[in-house]
């Protein structure tokens, strides 16, 4: 374990089935101040079986928090104890709105019992000696936007600090962030609080801290098939100087050791399927992208899915003279 950085510009942002330790280390590679950040942990299915493959990590992540989802204060609190020496923070998961989710109580469906994320805060502090946060949406519903007061909430209980993601609950992934209402927290909190929700962009990445007013930002999807991102968004930061982003022959590099790491983490098989939700952020600027992708998630060998990126590599160059 080690501490976290005093002022934290960018958190990668957890993501099931997607932010690995082999995701983790490619967002690294340029990035060494971004607070990394595991799958979302289920604090049962860790209390239960603390051998998982979804618990592999490396030094070289660190600072690294680990995300608990859950909604039983004292088996909430017994996971955070099992992985507070390897955890850099703890963040919980008040914020996830998939189905399988909220329907056990987790995720989003938390904000509807301000006073049960309350507990588990309170109860988790009482048994750690690291940073805890918490990650949530605007609210349930548009009718029932509630992240100012469940955000007071958790800061009275001990949280230092949270991440709000400019959706609610009903709004999935659709429409666009809502930045304006993240800003409502400015000058309510006193704990730092991260903007998180379709930064894809250095200019993005402007723009949202000008209008929430955060401490930094929080980026998921943006990070998918562009790791270095947020290199990127720490080089501006530090120097004020924007990079180029990177050309189609950097991504397929990405991509390949992207694929070769989780094939010797997974094994072949179960490497190349877990690459295959990956593919369309790889080469979604690729013509005929939509095409590629099809080929490429019925692909079952490393050799076969590299054989058709060079294949797109070399009609990209073609097409571009």
């Amino acid at each position: 374990m080690k501490e976290l950085p005093k002022d934290i510009k960018i958190i990668q942002a957890p993501l099931a089935g997607i932010s690995d330790t082999v995701y983790r280390k490619l967002v690294r590679e340029s990035s060494p101040k971004t607070l990394l950040t595991t799958e979302m942990l289920s604090s049962e299915a860790l209390v239960n079986n603390q051998k998982s493959l979804i618990l592999s990590y490396d030094k070289c992540e660190y600072p690294l928090s680990f995300q608990l989802s859950g909604h039983k204060t004292h088996i909430m609190a017994r996971a955070a104890k099992i992985i507070c020496d390897r955890a850099s923070s703890i963040d919980l998961n008040f914020g996830c709105p998939v189905n399988k989710v909220v329907k056990g109580s987790d995720g989003s469906a938390m904000m509807k019992n301000p006073t049960l994320a309350t507990d588990i805060v309170k109860a988790i502090k009482d048994v750690i000696d690291i940073p805890l946060s918490a990650k949530f949406r605007l609210g349930w519903s548009l009718d029932d936007m509630n992240f100012v007061e469940f955000a007071l909430k958790l800061e009275e209980a001990g949280v230092d600090f949270v991440t709000v993601h400019g959706r609610t609950r009903s709004q999935m992934y659709s429409g666009h962030a809502d930045w304006e209402k993240i800003g409502q927290l400015k000058g309510v909190l006193k704990i730092p609080y991260y903007a998180n929700g379709d930064i894809k962009t250095i200019e993005d990445v402007r723009n949202c801290l000008e209008i929430t007013g955060a401490n930094g930002v929080s980026i998921g999807r943006g990070l998918m098939g562009d790791p270095h991102f947020a290199g990127r968004i720490e080089h501006y930061f530090e120097h004020g100087e924007i990079l180029e982003n990177p050309k189609l022959e950097d991504k397929i590099e990405v991509l390949k050791k992207h694929i070769d790491e989780e094939v010797t983490l997974r094994g072949e098989v179960n490497g190349i399927k877990f690459m295959r939700k990956f593919y369309n952020f790889y080469i979604s600027s690729v013509r005929d992208a939509s095409k590629y992708r099809q080929v490429l998630v019925r692909i079952e060998t490393k050799d076969e899915v590299f054989k058709v990126l060079d294949e797109i590599l070399s009609l990209h160059i073609a097409n571009s003279r």
